[in-house]
């Protein structure tokens, strides 16, 4: 090769890599701007979030919210007036399988598990508080209990013989 071909070389490869870092750069520099835009809210996530949280997000306070609470509860009450729960089995291993056993086998909100050691001190307070507790709700040190397990259409009957089932099936 001639001198003026290298000379050609090596000045075609500096404008190389100066053209490579400058690029290097502007994809740095969109990173950055891009990172400091925040994200538009996705209109559809939102609704999904807002019907998820809404049961649990509503706030009443005062008088007012009194009233609002205790009409939303009987509006409740008159959509689900006439339903029974799983066809009205008073079996306990079918409701358990179908309600129970989402918190009772996990252990999710502090629910014992189908264990005797976790029950022993239940048991000792007596069946009729355990059906209370099971029936109207519960909130103690070890976690919740929703009334009715969350299934506002069980009959009494129903959770005191889920209740029972649960007690006899202990490991």
């Amino acid at each position: 090769m001639r001198n003026h071909d290298l000379v050609f070389l090596k000045n075609f490869a500096m404008v190389i890599a100066i053209l490579v870092g400058i690029t290097l750069a502007l994809i740095g520099l969109g990173i950055y701007v891009n990172g400091q835009l925040e994200p538009e809210p996705n209109p559809v996530a939102e609704r999904a979030t807002e019907q998820r949280i809404r049961p649990v997000g509503g706030v009443y306070a005062g008088s007012t919210g009194a009233a609002a609470q205790a009409a939303a509860a009987a509006a409740a009450a008159a959509a689900s007036a006439g339903q029974v729960a799983y066809d009205g089995t008073l079996d306990g291993s079918v409701i358990y399988a179908a309600l129970c056993g989402a918190c009772h086998t996990a252990g999710a909100g502090g629910a014992p598990k189908l264990e005797r050691a976790a029950w022993t001190a239940r048991i000792a307070q007596g069946m009729d508080t355990m059906n209370k507790h099971a029936i109207e709700g519960f909130q103690g040190s070890a976690g919740i209990m929703p009334a009715k397990g969350g299934n506002p259409n069980l009959t009494d009957e129903q959770v005191i013989a889920t209740v029972q089932w649960m007690v006899d099936n202990l490991k």
